[in-house]
């Protein structure tokens, strides 16, 4: 379980070379950054799954298990899939940079390492990291049904609402081998947001809707039980408003700032603004704590 951290980022560092992780770890320490180091790739699986890292330098090539190697592994992992991974290597040639990427790597940077350079793209990818994480807390905690998949259906995460619904409609296996296909099948046809699939769970009838795509190449999904009524279906239907007005408005509700729910949906503060001045508008309130009162009137709250 992830140690709690403040500010300071606990960088795991896996290179050969005795000599380049000294020279890393001043860097990263002057910086502010606290560093855990491993000489090699069986090495640093195993300490990435006790001390759970918030980034990862990587040596590309190593004896034994390559870094290639073990970004794979360390991505086929649940608890370490989320932890971005910066590739460090002396080959310039493209072939080796995309590998990195295909193996599941962020960023990379070459040798011999430039401290600024470093630090200025750890910090981004840090950032970036966190920013994932802090939509996916808001969603845990807010109990809501909602997963990401990569553009092929495989699922890459999921609140626990979402893991407990699954199970409760799997049988025989489905959830294993049939609800990637499903909706893998459905995402090449490219569906707009709000699009909607009904899954053929064995149980009980579930569907999922494509709320839409974050930065990278994820895509966020409701999951609805098709036997209980959507809340923003609800909304969306009793005061006249768009799709994306009724997410805004449910998770205005709930509670959440403008930042959180532009997190949560992968859109901007200033957008979610523009979505609240047109539910104003259309709910006949002054504001936030108005329309709420009414979505949650009318949600049975």
């Amino acid at each position: 379980m992830p140690r709690e951290r403040v500010n300071q980022a606990l960088v795991l560092v896996v290179d050969d070379s005795p000599e380049t992780v000294g020279l890393l770890n001043d860097i990263l320490e002057g910086a502010g950054m606290t560093t855990l180091v491993a000489l090699e790739g069986e090495q640093a699986i195993n300490i990435a799954r006790k001390m759970m890292p918030d980034i990862i330098l990587l040596d590309a090539m190593m004896p034994g298990l390559d870094g290639f190697e073990v970004c794979k592994r360390m991505k086929a992992d649940n608890e370490l899939k989320s932890t971005p991974i910066i590739f460090m290597t002396g080959l310039k040639d493209s072939e080796s940079i995309v590998r990195g990427f295909e193996s599941g790597g962020v960023d990379y940077v070459t040798k011999p390492i430039a401290a600024a350079e470093l630090i200025a793209r750890v910090r981004v990818h840090l950032a970036n990291a966190r920013l994932t994480m802090s939509a996916r807390s808001a969603l845990d905690v807010a109990g809501q049904y909602m997963f990401a998949v990569s553009p092929q259906g495989d699922i890459l995460w999921t609140t626990p609402q979402v893991n407990q619904l699954l199970e409760a409609a799997n049988a025989e296996g489905w959830m294993e081998t049939r609800i990637s296909q499903e909706i893998g099948g459905w995402l090449k046809h490219k569906p707009n947001a709000g699009a909607s699939l009904n899954l053929n769970a064995p149980r009980y009838p579930l569907r999922v809707v494509l709320l839409g795509q974050d930065r990278g190449d994820q895509l966020l999904l409701r999951l609805v039980d098709a036997e209980k009524p959507d809340e923003t279906v609800l909304l969306k239907s009793a005061f006249a408003i768009t799709s994306r007005e009724s997410e805004v408005l449910l998770w205005v509700a709930k509670g959440k700032t403008n930042r959180e729910i532009g997190l949560i949906l992968g859109t901007s503060p200033r957008t979610v603004n523009k979505h609240l001045e047109q539910i104003y508008k259309k709910l006949s309130v002054e504001n936030r704590t108005a329309a709420a009162a009414k979505a949650l009137a009318h949600m049975g709250h």
